[in-house]
């Protein structure tokens, strides 16, 4: 009996530290997506004086069509991670080229409907990621490839050339290529 009470106290000391200690996600610049945690003992941060000009080449698409794609919600951690750091919203500057596989996160619910039977959970992900500065391009190449047409995407993706080029038009500008 003895052992079991202390066993019982052991255990609630042990949830009641990890609850202390246990962070509620913070979502700085993009709201509601992108989920980020303050690190304090961090000794390198994003410089807040820094203007920061970020090139995403999005290939991946959702494991699962019934979840935000963890890529597309990666795009709101990145920038809510500079938020954190105190870099202003306005000296973050993401361009996200979208292709391959990723190219179906962009469908319009009706489309999306039709492929896999619910709608499009990234749209809501993308209008925020808009909301907060996220400027979206489709690979024009991939839709041809797709047989996709303007009116088959969400609205507020520019269709570019291709992702290519669109790469090799930002680089050069100064702008850091990351691969999701």
């Amino acid at each position: 009996m003895k052992l079991t009470r202390t066993l019982g106290l052991f255990l609630i000391l042990l949830f009641s530290a990890h609850f202390s200690i246990a962070q509620t996600a913070q979502f700085p610049i993009v709201k509601d997506f992108g989920g980020i945690y303050e690190i304090k003992d961090a000794v390198e941060r994003p410089d807040p004086s820094l203007e920061y000009k970020i090139i995403i080449d999005m290939t991946t698409g959702a494991d699962n069509p019934a979840e935000i794609s963890r890529w597309v919600d990666n795009i709101a951690r990145l920038m809510n991670l500079h938020g954190l750091a105190g870099v202003p919203q306005d000296r973050i500057h993401v361009k996200v080229v979208i292709h391959g596989g990723a190219i179906f996160t962009l469908l319009t619910d009706k489309n999306y409907q039709e492929r896999n039977k619910i709608d499009n959970p990234n749209l809501k992900v993308y209008e925020a990621l808009k909301a907060a500065g996220a400027e979206f391009y489709v690979c024009g190449q991939s839709m041809v490839a797709r047989k996709l047409d303007k009116s088959d995407l969400w609205p507020g993706v520019k269709i570019a050339h291709s992702a290519l080029t669109t790469i090799s038009t930002y680089v050069p500008q100064g702008y850091t290529l990351l691969k999701f």
